[in-house]
């Protein structure tokens, strides 16, 4: 991973001089997402101080994309993970309500936090989650392009 810290660039000022969310951004930086060539020329021009080595590292490597369960006793994370599974149901429903039978994809998906200021004037936290819906669809033997495994 890159060391943003020594940039003095924040994930939102970063975010923008890539044009990816800041979510995004610090997936790249922690590995957990891929960088494509075109965003690789913009982190190379905001972070002078990387080495060519590790943004080719990022271009090529595929990152792995999951978690040590560990990073649930972190208490932000947890009471992220608390609220999805708390109001989980109620989202489904509204999910299923709004757009049919199907899910919110984590692939094509956009992540973005940020604040806003309460009615008394309290810093909130903003979570976006952007995902493309994904229908389930009825298993017709004559749309199944595969075949079969019992010829």
């Amino acid at each position: 991973a890159l060391p943003d810290e020594q940039s003095g660039l924040s994930y939102d000022e970063l975010a923008s001089k890539l044009g990816v969310t800041n979510t995004y951004t610090a997936q790249l930086l922690m590995g957990q997402a891929k960088l494509t060539s075109e965003t690789a020329i913009k982190l190379q021009e905001a972070l002078p101080d990387a080495s060519k080595q590790d943004i080719e590292d990022m271009t090529t490597a595929f990152p792995m994309r999951a978690f040590d369960e560990e990073i649930l006793k972190e208490p932000n994370v947890y009471r992220t993970y608390e609220a999805i599974t708390h109001y989980g149901e109620a989202i489904k429903s509204i999910i299923n309500e709004q757009c049919g039978d199907g899910i919110m994809s984590a692939i094509d998906f956009y992540c973005d936090v940020g604040t806003t200021t309460g009615k008394h004037g309290e810093k909130r936290v903003v979570i976006t989650f952007n995902g493309k819906f994904l229908p389930h669809i009825e298993q017709k033997m004559d749309d199944n392009s595969a075949k079969s495994p019992r010829d």
